[in-house]
């Protein structure tokens, strides 16, 4: 073995070794669909400056949710109940009593000058307060300068220099902070040991600190703002918090809580387990179809993928990720897809096989490695920009989306050019690997390339006919949406929560089925309290709720209602608004960055290809009737990185091959691309389309629309790469002035047609 072989394997080995130790020794965390939670129920209060309307307790939900992100709970679900009430449901929380402490806290942060030493008649008025200190001392504090609302960031560190233990950094916004400097510099002005010198910061009318302004601060100088720190003999723990709560914001209402209990599991096990089953057996027949299409080679990829699957589950455990049910669907789906990079480097070192005959398998399978690295290195890093952006931006399900997606490319691309590599580059070294082409699986095209170069077909001779049918194909998807609408689901829409008790116990997917039969199909059923139902459904009145009740007295014998009430969207308005903004930014980042490494012809086709591929998923949705909701956000998401991942893959090609026939024209270009690329489009396909099914047919209703929807979104996005993306970039490059791409030079030789790096495995010599 080499030198670069060796490192790879033992690389791989070290990290498989650690995965395994993590997959062995640590539980995931698991979402409320598959392991139940914490439900509260907090009451939103009137306070002094905002009444407890709708529109002031969505604003408190959306201030919730942040908190929530911040605790680390992953995958909340938050539902306003009512006018003034919210529903707040977290799964696999282990300590929902402070979980409760810190989400019910208003939070409300206030900046006082001292006047001095207070007095008890003073405490409640409105010109001044007196609270008393960290040590029981009242102090008179003057009117609120600065709130929370002015904190731009927050964050507990450990001060070991100056001994302060744990504290909480502060930085203001511009105005905040320049009055912060203002409240500072007029407590300076005071002698020290003075009670004037003090600044109070009061969190819920508690005085949590007061330190005094430092001697060295002049006389209406004041402090920074990014050097405030909040000190106050606090814990680890309570630093965090109080930190999480600062840059949370403060409620808008004091909230209480009115009921707090454990729910069972959205899904019941039979669920989860035919779930289960669906994606082993579409995993293994993703594995046996690479393998019968690259033969040993397949294998090996194969192996890569399974290692794949324990790295990146290990990182997800590790990294405390919440799974559910659609989460743990498309981690499955990641390792159909994660096949592409394997099957990119197999068809380039077919194609160094075939055009020189002869040579060395070994050399075949390293120029294959060299030759797709562009390519694979730019459909993750597009997919890496997304799964970013969605992070940062987004909240809640988006957020955690971008999580999954993110350790999902970076697993695959690990899996392909370490762990892949490393295999192949051993077994390309034996002899009767490479003597036997029916053993390697490389040393043949192929029948898909053999019968394109049979056929030789000319896509691209009139590329409008192309984008006429694209054309025809989006009219009748937003006629869909137009005519049929689209059936937004309780998470989009609201709804009505119903609880039920039954005289005879019923399981979750008893009771699933049972409502399905009679119409409710939508309705997600969970455990509540003891052996009670809990049956959310979209808009239902009397007559339906007095049909739904019936339904489950079949089965439960008699059924009471316990509780009946209206809740809210758990996707909220600004949930919704920065999903989009999320979306909206990845694509223009996307656009850029493709921009920049291919032509803005090319960077525009893949967009327009993208949302060629949105509409027509939300089309065929609404002319199905199906419901959107939040799994088929889920599924549109990744969809998405599918489709710039496609496109990317085919202008590489066009890239490089226009780059050595500069004179040809990009027509002729851009077929030739098409031809050399569509084994891998058909195979990396198949090899996604295998998970798909089983989970279609195999997985049950609680994942029929999100197989749905991806089995439509990889058809058209396969599609639309090659006929839609193409088609817009030939057009755009007729009335492009840029000329065509530059050749890549060679290390130590010029960029000239006989400019070729030499395989480090080829000496050179020719017979």
């Amino acid at each position: 073995m080499t030198r670069a072989t060796t490192v790879r394997a033992v690389l791989a080995a070290a990290v498989l070794l650690v995965s395994v130790l993590i997959t062995l020794t640590m539980s995931p965390r698991l979402g409320l669909d598959l392991q139940g939670g914490t439900r509260m129920v907090l009451q939103a209060k009137d306070s002094a400056t905002a009444k407890a309307d709708r529109e002031s307790t969505d604003r408190t939900l959306e201030v919730l949710r942040r908190r929530i992100d911040s605790l680390g709970v992953a995958e909340p679900t938050l539902t306003r109940s009512g006018e003034d009430r919210i529903i707040v449901e977290l799964p696999d929380v282990q300590d929902p009593r402070k979980a409760a402490e810190v989400i019910g806290r208003t939070a409300q942060l206030s900046f006082h000058a001292v006047r001095g030493p207070g007095t008890e008649q003073e405490r409640g008025k409105a010109a001044g307060l007196s609270l008393p200190d960290e040590e029981g001392r009242l102090l008179a504090l003057g009117q609120a300068r600065l709130t929370g609302a002015g904190v731009k960031d927050a964050g507990a560190s450990f001060d070991a220099q100056q001994g302060a233990g744990w504290t909480v950094a502060l930085d203001f916004h511009k105005d905040a902070g320049r009055e912060w400097t203002r409240l500072t510099g007029e407590a300076a002005c005071h002698p020290a040991q003075d009670e004037r010198r003090r600044v109070a910061i009061v969190l819920d009318d508690r005085v949590i600190s007061s330190p005094q302004v430092a001697p060295s601060v002049g006389c209406n100088v004041g402090l920074p703002s990014g050097s405030t720190q909040i000190t106050g003999s606090f814990g680890a723990d309570e630093a965090r918090d109080l930190a999480l709560l600062i840059k949370g914001g403060a409620l808008p209402l004091p909230v209480e809580i009115v009921e707090q209990r454990t729910v069972g599991p959205t899904l019941g096990a039979a669920a989860i387990d035919a779930s289960a089953r669906a994606a082993l057996i579409g995993a293994a027949a993703t594995a046996l179809f690479i393998t019968f299409v690259y033969r040993l080679f397949g294998a090996l990829a194969a192996t890569a993928l399974a290692a794949y699957g324990v790295i990146s589950y290990a990182a997800l455990v590790a990294l405390g990720v919440t799974l559910t049910l659609p989460g743990l669907a498309g981690f499955v789906l990641a390792i159909g897809m994660a096949v592409d990079a394997n099957v990119l480097v197999f068809e380039r070192a077919r194609e160094e096989y075939a055009q020189r005959s002869g040579r060395p398998l070994r050399s075949a399978m390293t120029a294959g490695f060299r030759n797709a690295w562009s390519a694979v290195a730019d459909s993750n890093v597009t997919t890496l920009i997304a799964a970013g952006l969605l992070f940062f931006l987004g909240s809640g399900p988006v957020k955690g989306f971008g999580v999954t997606l993110a350790i999902g490319v970076l697993a695959s691309m690990f899996s392909a050019l370490v762990i892949a590599r490393a295999l192949t580059e051993i077994a390309s070294r034996s002899r009767f690997v490479g003597d036997y082409r029916g053993v390697n699986g490389i040393a043949r095209p192929g029948r898909v390339r053999t019968w394109l170069a049979r056929r030789d077909p000319q896509l691209f001779r009139c590329p409008r006919r192309w984008l006429l049918i694209s054309t025809v194909l989006i009219a009748v998807a937003g006629l869909g949406i137009v005519v049929r609408g689209v059936d937004l689901g309780v998470e989009f829409t609201g709804g009505r929560l119903v609880e039920y008790s039954t005289s005879r116990p019923v399981d979750v997917e008893t009771a699933r089925t049972v409502l399905a039969g009679a119409g409710f199909g939508d309705a997600e059923v969970t455990t509540a309290g003891a052996g009670d139902l809990s049956v959310r459904t979209g808009d239902l009145d009397n007559h339906e709720e007095h049909a739904l009740r019936a339904a489950l007295a079949e089965e439960g014998g008699d059924t009471t209602k316990v509780r009946d009430e209206l809740i809210g969207p758990s996707l909220g308005d600004e949930l919704r608004r920065n999903a989009l903004i999320a979306l909206a930014v990845a694509v223009l980042v996307q656009l850029a960055y493709l921009a920049v490494r291919f032509r803005w012809t090319f960077a525009l086709a893949s967009v327009a290809a993208l949302v060629h591929d949105v509409i027509l998923l939300v089309g065929a949705f609404a002319w199905l009737g199906r419901t959107v909701d939040g799994i088929f956000l889920a599924a549109l998401l990744t969809v998405i990185g599918y489709s710039v991942n496609d496109s990317v893959v085919v202008f590489d090609r066009v890239r490089e091959l226009w780059a050595k026939a500069r004179r040809e024209s990009v027509t002729t270009i851009a077929n030739r691309a098409v031809l050399q690329t569509v084994p891998r489009t058909v195979n990396t396909g198949m090899g996604a389309l295998f998970i798909l099914a089983a989970l279609a047919v195999l997985g049950g209703d609680s994942l029929e629309d999100f197989a749905l929807a991806l089995l439509i979104g990889i058809c058209v996005g396969t599609y639309s790469s090659v006929l839609t993306a193409v088609p817009v970039a030939l057009t755009l490059e007729k009335r492009a002035k840029t000329p065509p791409p530059a050749r890549k030079r060679a290390s130590g030789r010029t960029s000239g047609a006989g400019a070729r790096r030499r395989d480090p495995l080829d000496n050179g010599a020719r017979v």
